[in-house]
């Protein structure tokens, strides 16, 4: 927190009148960049005509915007999630449920006649969430001050593979395929 507040040239008692401590300063940062990252991604992307492959590679594209953009953010988020404890994740696993239910009434929503299973959509979350992070940390390097070792364009496009790659598995192991050249409501069909 004491370095937080000198990076802002605040002090650090005026820090704790808006955050109670490291942990909610934290989770204000995950919220910002999270609505940060959402409204960029939803002003790109068509849900009813987009491949499933596009919108993967969009959302993969502006997550990497931001980062290069906030560097020094994504490396303070990944560390403090890495090293905190499980008493701190309350909130973030709270959010993340959130987040895959949203994302299976979508999916259940753009899928014709389909159930989606809300636990598996939040493993899939879970899954994609730490090969972003991973990667990402491996990308930024935690303490490096050089530029990144893979090019933006050749992040993207990892991202977006691995990305297709953990939805494709999942698919498969709840008993679906996926075609990813089609739009998201067509995609997805019962093995």
């Amino acid at each position: 927190m004491g370095d937080i507040a000198k990076e802002a040239g605040a002090a650090k008692p005026k820090l704790y009148r808006h955050f109670e401590d490291k942990a909610d300063l934290y989770d204000a940062i995950v919220d910002r960049v999270r609505d940060m990252l959402w409204g960029r991604v939803v002003s790109t992307i068509d849900l009813a005509n987009d491949t499933a492959r596009e919108l993967i590679g969009r959302t993969a594209a502006e997550y990497v915007l931001v980062v290069v953009e906030h560097p020094n953010v994504f490396r303070f988020i990944l560390h403090s999630h890495f090293t905190r404890r499980a008493s701190e994740s309350d909130r973030a696993l709270h959010t993340a449920r959130q987040s895959a239910r949203r994302a299976a009434e979508l999916f259940g929503g753009l899928l014709d006649d389909v159930s989606v299973d809300v636990e598996s959509v939040e493993l899939l979350n879970y899954s994609i969430f730490g090969a972003v992070a991973s990667a990402t940390d491996w990308w930024l390097g935690v303490n490096r001050l050089r530029e990144p070792t893979m090019p933006a364009e050749d992040f993207i496009a990892y991202l977006a593979e691995i990305v297709a790659a953990l939805a494709t598995a999942n698919a498969r192991r709840t008993g679906f395929t996926v075609d990813t050249d089609l739009p998201m409501h067509l995609a997805f069909r019962p093995a």
